[in-house]
């Protein structure tokens, strides 16, 4: 192969951080009332009604949070969730699984707050399913 042929292969190298740095006051989720607790100390409540808001928090076997993230902030109506990034922070924290917590900000305060605390969880199998659009049984 000559050199005009010559393909240049340059990548970036890929860089991971896991900061601990929110001392939450209560960690074992056993309820979606335990998960209300640990989201009320993550999310400033001032923002509830002003624009959607989209968390995960991540579980270790015992259920208690190894650690959150802030996936995506929308507008008034809605927010977009990119199902990588969210995969993201359940890599690298080695999470078994994961809670999602969205809230409804164009509604009622007290209705938007009891709306965010509606909780889905989430097998990692079926997490990796949806990134190719397969279904796995």
């Amino acid at each position: 192969m000559g050199k005009q042929n010559a393909i240049s292969n340059t990548f970036g190298e890929v860089q991971l951080s896991y900061k601990k740095k929110l001392q939450i006051q209560f960690r074992c989720i056993k309820s979606s009332s335990d998960t209300s607790k640990v989201i009320r100390q993550i999310l400033p409540i001032s923002q509830i009604n002003y624009r959607e808001h989209f968390y995960a928090l991540y579980l270790n076997n015992k259920n208690e949070v190894i650690g959150y993230h802030l996936i995506s902030v929308g507008g008034i109506t809605a927010t977009m969730v990119d199902i990588r990034i969210l995969l993201q922070g359940a890599l690298l924290c080695n999470s078994v699984a994961i809670l999602i917590l969205h809230n409804h900000s164009s509604v009622d305060i007290q209705i938007a707050q009891a709306l965010f605390l509606k909780v889905i969880v989430v097998a990692q199998q079926r997490i990796i399913s949806k990134i190719d659009g397969r279904h796995i049984a």
